[in-house]
C-alpha cells in the first residue's frame, strides 16, 4: 500500500476557485519516496494579489501550464489505490474532489489521513501545528513556504516522523489509541489498528522504558519513592564550606563553561547581594529591577544559598504560569548544572492544573465524551502524553477547541479526591507535586496560589517563613480577587449539567442505571430519591437563566454605573452601589431567593443520599462515582452561597460589580466582591508574619519612588527597626544608544475614549509610513480594543502594497502567544495589541524595531475597583488622579516601553502618539521613569526621516 501525500495551491477557498499548483510525493509501506510530481495548472480566473503574495505564484507563471483536464489525467493513477496524506486533509480532499466532479471523473473515495491530527495525537505538548512552524521545529528543510511541491515534500518527511513515533509507542498506548479514535476521525483509528497489528506480531518490546498500571503506559512512577534532595554521605560539611562568594565565583565559573561569553552584569551582582542580605538580616525587600538584569537567577541563586545552608524553604511566586514555566524549563536546569551541591525545586500550582488520573480512567474506560470526535481527539492527546509527562500538568498539553471542557471533567479537586483510598493515589500527579513542594529547597508558585493557600488556611503549601515575589506589580490585584468573591453563568450551569443533562443523560442518571444492579436493600429507595430530584434542574436552569437574563439587563447604560468600553471586545460594566441598586435589583433578589431554594432542594437530599451510600455500599467503581457527584454538589452549595452573598451588596468595604459581554450576552455576566482596599491583609498575613519578603518586578517605582507601590502593599516606607529596604537596580542596557523616543507635538489631542475620526485617520497614515520605513517589525499598543478594531482595515488597506502583513489581536486570533510566533516568523509584520500584549511579550532582536504606544494606559474612570478606590482617597482629602491614576499609569506604560530593548543588542524607536506626555504638568512623571531613553519631539513629517537616521547609523555601526 502506498501513501500519496499531497498539497495544492488555489486561487481562495470557495466552491468557484481553481487549482494554481498540484505537488505530490508517494510513499511505499517502509515511508521510501518512490515517486514526486509537480506542475503548475492554469486556472480559469485571475490570481488575486494576496493570494500571488502568499505563494508568489503570478500569472506569468501560470500562462504556458497545463488545464487541469490534463493534470487529473496524470494524478488519478497516482492515486490509485493509496491513502491520501495531507496537513489539513479536509482541504485538499474536498478541493480535488470537486475538480475531479467537475471534469467527470468519480470524487477521491480512498481513505485519507490528516497530519494536524496525527501531529495532535502524537506530539500533545505541541504550541502549533502550523506546517512552517512545525517543519522548524523538527528541523526539516521546508524552502519555499505555500508552494505545493515544497509543503509536500515537508508534509511527506512529517508524515515519516509520525510513523516512526507511532512505532515507538507501547503497544499498550496504541491498544488504547485504537479503542479510542476507532474508525470516527477520518482513518486514523484504522491507520492505528494497523500500526496494533504490527507492533503485536514483533517481539520487541520495551517494559521498561515505561512504568505499567491499570492498563496505561506512564512515565511516572511512584511518588512515595521520592528522595530528599542531599542524603547522610557527607554533604552537609560540604555546604558549610562555602561562604556566599565563595559559593557565587562556583557558580559563575560554571555558567562560563557553558554558556561562551557570558559576562557579568553589575545590576545581578547587587541584587544578589541584596537578596541574601534581606534573607539573613530578616528584612523585607523592593527591588526593581529592569529587563537584562537576569532577575529570575539574581533571587533563585542567593535564595538557594540560603535555603540550603539554614535548611529554611524558601517560597517563589510568580503572577504568570507562563514565567513558573520558564523557571522550570530555562533557568533550574542550568543552575542544576552548576550547583556547588545538589538541590531540589518543585513548581507547585493550583490543584486544577493537575490530572486526576482515576476521573481520566472512568472516562476513557466508559467512553463517557461529550463531543464524540473532538473529545476523542484529546483523550488520545491524553493517553500519549500519560506515556511523557513526569507532571500531569495541562500547562504541557495544546489542547484544541474543547479541549478546556473536558479538561474541567478530569482534573483533580478536592472535593472529589479518595485520597489513600484512591487505587492511583501513590501515582496522583497533585499528590507527586505536593509531596516534591515537602521535599524541596525552593518551591516555585504563583500569586493565585499564594492565596488559595491562605483561603484554605495554609493546608497547601509547605510551611515557610521567607517569600521572594516576582511580577509583585499584580500581587495586589491578585490579592483582591482572591480574598473577594467572583461568580459566572457558568458556575451553576456546569456542575448541573454534569449532574443532570436531561432525564436520559448525567452522571445522577449514570448512578441510577448502576443501582439498578445492586442487591443493596437501599439501591431501590435510592433510585427512588434521584427520581425525584432531577425534575429540580430543569426548573433551577429556567429560573438560573432568568436571574442572569435580568442581571444583562442591567447593563445597558443604567444610571447605577453605565457601560463602557473596557478596553477588549465588546465589555459591559456595571458596578453596584449599596445605597443606590438598579431599579430591578428587587426583581434579581426574588428570582435569587427561588434559585437559593432550588438548590437546596439538589443539595440537601443528595448530600445526605451521598453520605449514607459511602457507608453502605463496598463497590470501588461506584464508591468513585458517589465521591465525583459529592465534589459536584459541593461545587453547587459554593456558588449558592456566594450568590447570596453577592446579591445582598451590603458590605461598605467590598466593590461589588457585574461585567458582561455583548455578544454572548445572559452567558457572558460575571459577578465579583472585592475588597476595596486589601493593603491591612496582605501586611497581616505577609510583612507581619513572615521573616522576610523580597518583592520584585521591572515596574515598582514611579519617578524613583516606591510610594505608590508600598502603600498599595501595606508596606510602611519608614518600618520599625528598619524592616524595609527599598532598591532600584541600574540598567545593564544603554538606553541612550540603544532607544530613541519620538513624540510627534502637533498630533491630535483625542476626543473621547476611541472613535474620533481625524485622530484615527492620522494615526493610521503615520504608522502606515513608519511600518514602511521599518519593514513592518512593529507592535502598536492600544488601551481600547475598540480603536483597534477602527484601525485595523485603513491599516491593512494601507500596507497592502508593500507586503507588510497586519496582525490584529482578537480579529486574527485572540492567543497572545499564536499572534506573537506569527509575528515573528514572518518580518514584514505589523501587530496591534492591546491590554495583554503592554506585559509579559518577549521579542528579542530584529523581530521588533518600532514600538508605537497610542494612548498612556490610564485606567478608565468608571473602572469599579479606581472609583472605590478614586472615593476612598477623596474621603482621605487625598488627590486620586495623583495617588492612583497616574501611578497605575506609568507603571503600565513602563511595561509597554519594556517591550522594545530585551538585549544589549537591541536597538530601536518608541513612538509615543499621546502628546499629553509633553503638554501636561503630570506628563513627566512618565517620561521620567523612562530608564534614559534619548527624548525627541519633532513634527510628524520629521518623523519618518529622524527615524531613517537613526536607524541608518546602527547600520553604519554594524558595518564598522
Amino acid at each position: 500500500m502506498n501513501y500519496a501525500v499531497l498539497d495544492l495551491e488555489t486561487t481562495g477557498h470557495g466552491a468557484g476557485d481553481d487549482m494554481l499548483q498540484v505537488g505530490l510525493v508517494l510513499l511505499d509501506e517502509t515511508m521510501q519516496i518512490i515517486r514526486t510530481y509537480n506542475t503548475f495548472v492554469k486556472p480559469t480566473i485571475p490570481i488575486p494579489p494576496f493570494i500571488t503574495q502568499l505563494t508568489g505564484i503570478d500569472e506569468s507563471m501560470v500562462a504556458d501550464a497545463p488545464s487541469i483536464e490534463d493534470v487529473l489525467l496524470e494524478l488519478i493513477p497516482l492515486l490509485e489505490d493509496a491513502v491520501l496524506v495531507a496537513h489539513n486533509v479536509g482541504f485538499d480532499a474536498g478541493f480535488l474532489s470537486s475538480a475531479l466532479d467537475r471534469c467527470g471523473y468519480m470524487p477521491f473515495a480512498g481513505r485519507k489521513l490528516d497530519t494536524i491530527d496525527l501531529l495532535r495525537v502524537l506530539y500533545p505538548t505541541l504550541t502549533t501545528y502550523q506546517l512552517g512552524a512545525v517543519t522548524e521545529l523538527f528541523g526539516i528543510e521546508h524552502d519555499q513556504h505555500h508552494r505545493a511541491d515544497s509543503d509536500a515534500l515537508a508534509t511527506a518527511e512529517l508524515f515519516k516522523e509520525c510513523f516512526t513515533k507511532l512505532a515507538s509507542l507501547p503497544l499498550l498506548t496504541l491498544q488504547r489509541l485504537s479503542n479510542l479514535l476507532s474508525d470516527e476521525i477520518d482513518d486514523l483509528g484504522w491507520f492505528i489498528q494497523e500500526m496494533v497489528v504490527r507492533k503485536e506480531t514483533t517481539t520487541s518490546i520495551d517494559m521498561d522504558a515505561y512504568s505499567y498500571f491499570r492498563q496505561f503506559a506512564m512515565k511516572a512512577g511512584d511518588w512515595t519513592e521520592e528522595q530528599p534532595p542531599r542524603g547522610e554521605n557527607g554533604e552537609e560539611g560540604l555546604i558549610s564550606d562555602y561562604t556566599f562568594e565563595s559559593y557565587l565565583d562556583h557558580i559563575k565559573d560554571g555558567i562560563r563553561s557553558i554558556i561562551p561569553g557570558y559576562e557579568e552584569r553589575e545590576p545581578q551582582n547587587m541584587m544578589f547581594q541584596e537578596v541574601i542580605d534581606a534573607l539573613e538580616k530578616d528584612r523585607h525587600l523592593l527591588i526593581e529591577a529592569g529587563t537584562g538584569t537576569g532577575k529570575s537567577l539574581g533571587y533563585l541563586i542567593p535564595a538557594l544559598y540560603y535555603g540550603v545552608q539554614h535548611n529554611k524553604k524558601i517560597i517563589v511566586s510568580t503572577h504568570t504560569i507562563n514565567l513558573q514555566e520558564q523557571l522550570r524549563q530555562r533557568d533550574l536546569p542550568l543552575l542544576q548544572a552548576v550547583m556547588p551541591y545538589p538541590f531540589r525545586a518543585a513548581v507547585f500550582k493550583g490543584r486544577g492544573n493537575y490530572l486526576c488520573l482515576r476521573k481520566f480512567e472512568g472516562k476513557v474506560n466508559t467512553q463517557d465524551f461529550g463531543a464524540p470526535v473532538e473529545d476523542r481527539i484529546t483523550a488520545a492527546q491524553m493517553v500519549v502524553w500519560l506515556s511523557e509527562s513526569n507532571h500531569g500538568d495541562q500547562e504541557e498539553l495544546n489542547f484544541g477547541n474543547r479541549g478546556s471542557e473536558f479538561w474541567s471533567t478530569v482534573s483533580s479537586d478536592a472535593d472529589s479526591c479518595l485520597n489513600r483510598s484512591c487505587p492511583w493515589f501513590k501515582r496522583c500527579y497533585y499528590h507527586r507535586a505536593k509531596q516534591e513542594a515537602n521535599l524541596a529547597d525552593v518551591v516555585i508558585t504563583n500569586h493565585s496560589m499564594l492565596f488559595t493557600d491562605i483561603r484554605a488556611d495554609h493546608r497547601l503549601l509547605p510551611g515557610y517563613e521567607h517569600l521572594i515575589v516576582d511580577e509583585a506589580h499584580h500581587l495586589e490585584e491578585v490579592a483582591g480577587k482572591h480574598l473577594g468573591t467572583q461568580l459566572s453563568y457558568h458556575s451553576v450551569q456546569h456542575p448541573i449539567g454534569r449532574l443532570c443533562k436531561d432525564a436520559r443523560n448525567g452522571q445522577l442518571i449514570q448512578l441510577k442505571h448502576r443501582l439498578a444492579n445492586e442487591d443493596s436493600d437501599y439501591a431501590d429507595k435510592w433510585r427512588e430519591e434521584i427520581d425525584e430530584v432531577v425534575p429540580v434542574f430543569g426548573e433551577l436552569r429556567d429560573e438560573w437563566d432568568r436571574l442572569f437574563e435580568i442581571l444583562f439587563s442591567m447593563m445597558g447604560g443604567s444610571s447605577a454605573g453605565g457601560s463602557q468600553d473596557a478596553g477588549e471586545a465588546g465589555q459591559f460594566v456595571l458596578r453596584l452601589r449599596t445605597s443606590k441598586l438598579p431599579a430591578k435589583w428587587q426583581e434579581a433578589q426574588s428570582i435569587e431567593e427561588i434559585v437559593h431554594s432550588l438548590l437546596s432542594q439538589i443539595i440537601r437530599p443528595l448530600d445526605k443520599m451521598f453520605g449514607s451510600m459511602k457507608e453502605e455500599l463496598n463497590d470501588p467503581a461506584i464508591s468513585a462515582v458517589v465521591t465525583d457527584l459529592s465534589g459536584t454538589v459541593k461545587d453547587l452549595t459554593r456558588a449558592r452561597d456566594e450568590l447570596r452573598l453577592f446579591m445582598k451588596a451590603d458590605k461598605p468595604e467590598i466593590v461589588y460589580w457585574i461585567e458582561a459581554n455583548g455578544n454572548f450576552r445572559a452567558k457572558s455576566v460575571h459577578l465579583y466582591a472585592v475588597p476595596a482596599d486589601v493593603s491591612s491583609q496582605l501586611r497581616a498575613y505577609f510583612f507581619d508574619t513572615k521573616n522576610s519578603v523580597v518583592l520584585t518586578s521591572a515596574t515598582l517605582s514611579v519617578q524613583k519612588s516606591f510610594q505608590y507601590a508600598c502603600e498599595q502593599l501595606g508596606l510602611q516606607q519608614d518600618e520599625e527597626q528598619g524592616r524595609l529596604k527599598t532598591v532600584q537596580l541600574p540598567s545593564p542596557f544603554n538606553y541612550r544608544d540603544q532607544a530613541l523616543v519620538i513624540i510627534p507635538r502637533n498630533f491630535p489631542v483625542l476626543k473621547g475614549a476611541a472613535g474620533d475620526p481625524l485622530f484615527n485617520e492620522m494615526l493610521v497614515k503615520s504608522l502606515a509610513e513608519t511600518a514602511m520605513e521599518t519593514k513592518g517589525r512593529m507592535l502598536v499598543l492600544f488601551t481600547s480594543y475598540k480603536m483597534l478594531k477602527q484601525v485595523y482595515e485603513p491599516l491593512k488597506e494601507a500596507l497592502s502594497s508593500s507586503g507588510i502583513q497586519l496582525l490584529g489581536q482578537g480579529i486574527d486570533s485572540g492567543n497572545r502567544s499564536k499572534l506573537t510566533r506569527r509575528f515573528q516568523q514572518q518580518a514584514a509584520s505589523v501587530l496591534l495589541g492591546t491590554s495583554s500584549f503592554w506585559e509579559g511579550v518577549d521579542i528579542p532582536g530584529d523581530a521588533l524595531t518600532c514600538l508605537a504606544i497610542v494612548r498612556l494606559p490610564f485606567q478608565p474612570p468608571n473602572n469599579p475597583l479606581v472609583e472605590a478606590k478614586s472615593e476612598m482617597l477623596q474621603e482621605q482629602k487625598q488627590n486620586p488622579f495623583m495617588k492612583l491614576s497616574i501611578p497605575q499609569a506609568v507603571i503600565k506604560f513602563k511595561q509597554g516601553f519594556g517591550r522594545l530593548v530585551r538585549t544589549t543588542q537591541d536597538r530601536g524607536i518608541v513612538l509615543i502618539y499621546d502628546t499629553r506626555v509633553i503638554d501636561t504638568y503630570y506628563g513627566k512623571y512618565f517620561l521620567y521613569s523612562l530608564p534614559g531613553p534619548k527624548i525627541e519631539h519633532m513634527h510628524l513629517e520629521q518623523m519618518v526621516p529622524r527615524i531613517r537616521e537613526w536607524l541608518s547609523a546602527d547600520q553604519g555601526e554594524m558595518v564598522e
